[in-house]
């Protein structure tokens, strides 16, 4: 970066201290130094987890902002956040809670780790293995988790631990020679693939073993019976943090809750005209069912969703000029999510590319199911994701050399309601570049933003105001989701309490803000230029944003 201010430096220092602590990290990111590492969630682990927050809040806080400029006043904007949220967090002991999850527990971490390093030279083998040693002591810190959870009460639902064991089985009873880590890795040739098999079996898996009898033991007989988060131990204080560590906002419940059942109104109206047009009235049930019914609408194969994915991303890349003025270097490849874990993981979801651009950023789409992985869901979902939703943006903010490393590549840990509030905007900003090739097309980005408004709806409903797993399950089906997508998605949300808002927070936040600049504007309103200055300061908190926002956008002269 450019003549670097003194902010920036302090900033880059805490972005090397952190992926010092987060080895995997470091690794997604291209830098390698740490990737014979695996992270450490031991009590030693935490202190120095704990001394990183503490000394990054401090540094924060005690800055003068006096005579700075804007984007040094955001980041250390963003520096607080992060560390105050981690610290709280670090408090709560949310890492006994968290040690038992079916969408990212300890469980996945080598098979994830296997899309982002290769074992292809001598050296990255030997970090690669240095990893898998490391494996039984990560495994076993986890264990402890598990028991200390088990002593706290702060234990996983009952269905969270049910799916992560089932998950576990199914990857142990898969035989060595098919076992997803070896499979998966890039190596330099069949001699070191049969070494890395051999330590996977000898290794790894029985670390595997090891923690799934901890989840068998007494720990299953210890979890909540009840799913929502007001369970668990001063539960209702817990959301609220959770709240605020995923949307960077202090909310209310019931107030979310009340807005996800608002924009569900209105949203089922937009639908309602798309099917009227069909001729099924207000029925817009049988419009979907007749929907998911059409074998034109459905893919014959693995291959052939992947390639409606990848030429959606390609026709969505040739009409972005009409809305940015930038677009990425970085290229966005498809692939289909593991058959370990696609009976857990949701129907899409997307990793960045490497720092370096070398490793496109990757964009899973789930096959399972096919016949409900349908085309006109398809689409909204990959605009969601990949262009112009988390690849566009994403791409763009770790390729921006103006900002420094932190705000780059570390700024997206604050919350999650910027990027998916950008994603889930992307899916109505695909609708005004005429990416939907048709009604169905538009009715099944209709059922999605549905999808996120129902969100805060069970969500809130679960975790704050005592909702049933089943209540969740059916405010799903209603909004619009197959019975396979609202179990899982139902599931997903009991195990990652708060992540589920991020989408319409989000959102609804960027939608405002887009109103209120272009009635200040009036007719010389820019959309490029709001775009540009929305994505061009790297993911922000939601209050940073609302406040810096409109002085970006300046009123034309």
């Amino acid at each position: 970066m450019p003549n670097p201010t003194a902010v920036d430096r302090l900033a880059d220092g805490f972005w090397e201290r952190f992926k010092e602590l987060n080895p995997i990290s470091a690794t997604v990111n291209g830098d390698t130094r740490y990737d014979d590492r695996l992270p450490d969630p031991s009590p030693e682990g935490r202190a120095k987890e704990r001394a990183y927050a503490e000394e990054m809040r401090d540094a924060a806080t005690a800055a003068s902002v006096d005579g700075l400029g804007v984007e040094d006043r955001i980041t250390l904007d963003v520096m607080r956040v992060i560390a105050e949220i981690q610290l709280v967090e670090l408090d709560q002991r949310m890492d006994t809670l968290q040690v038992v999850d079916q969408m990212g527990g300890p469980q996945q971490l080598l098979p994830q780790l296997c899309q982002v390093q290769s074992a292809d030279t001598p050296e990255r083998l030997e970090l690669f293995m240095a990893r898998l040693h490391a494996y039984p002591k990560y495994m076993a810190d986890n264990v402890e988790l598990v028991r200390e959870a088990q002593a706290s009460g702060l234990t996983a639902p009952r269905i969270v631990a049910e799916r992560t064991i089932a998950q576990l089985e199914r990857m142990l009873a898969i035989p060595i020679d098919e076992a997803v880590v070896p499979s998966m890795v890039k190596v330099a040739n069949d001699a070191d693939r049969e070494a890395i098999r051999a330590v996977v079996r000898d290794v790894v898996m029985p670390a595997d073993a090891a923690f799934l009898e901890a989840l068998r033991g007494d720990y299953l007989s210890a979890t909540r019976p009840e799913n929502g988060l007001w369970s668990a131990p001063d539960g209702d204080a817990l959301y609220r943090t959770q709240m605020l560590r995923w949307t960077t906002l202090e909310l209310d419940p019931q107030t979310v809750h009340q807005t996800g059942l608002d924009q569900l109104a209105s949203i089922e109206e937009e639908r309602r005209v798309i099917s009227r047009a069909a001729g099924f009235g207000d029925d817009t049930f049988a419009y979907r069912a007749s929907l998911a019914a059409e074998t034109a609408n459905q893919a014959v194969s693995q291959a052939h969703l992947i390639a409606r994915a990848t030429d959606d991303i390609e026709r969505a890349f040739e009409l972005a000029p009409a809305m940015f003025r930038r677009a990425p270097v970085s290229q966005c490849r498809v692939i289909p999510v593991e058959e370990y874990k696609e009976r857990d993981a949701p129907f899409a979801y997307y990793y960045p590319p490497s720092a370096d651009t070398t490793r496109p950023g990757t964009y899973y789409v789930n096959t399972f199911d096919l016949p409900s992985r349908t085309f006109s869901r398809l689409a909204a979902t990959t605009y969601h994701e990949a262009i112009p939703g988390h690849h566009f943006q994403i791409s763009l903010e770790s390729e921006n050399t103006a900002l420094n490393s932190f705000r780059r590549f570390a700024a997206r840990y604050a919350g999650g309601a910027y990027v998916e509030g950008w994603g889930l905007y992307a899916e109505r900003l695909a609708d005004e570049m005429g990416l939907y090739r048709n009604e169905a097309e538009r009715f099944g980005m209709l059922d999605a933003q549905a999808w996120r408004a129902a969100r805060l709806v069970v969500d809130t409903g679960m975790h704050a105001l005592r909702w049933t797993r089943q209540q969740s399950i059916d405010t799903l089906l209603a909004a619009g989701l197959t019975e396979t997508d609202a179990v899982i998605e139902t599931d997903r949300y009991i195990c990652w309490p708060a992540q589920a808002l991020t989408y319409k927070v989000g959102q609804l936040e960027i939608e405002r803000l887009r109103r209120e600049i272009a009635a200040r504007d009036g007719e010389a309103f820019d959309l490029r230029e709001f775009h540009d200055q929305l994505l061009g300061h790297g993911s922000l908190p939601l209050a940073t944003l609302a406040r810096e926002l409109p002085n970006w956008v300046a009123t034309p002269a």
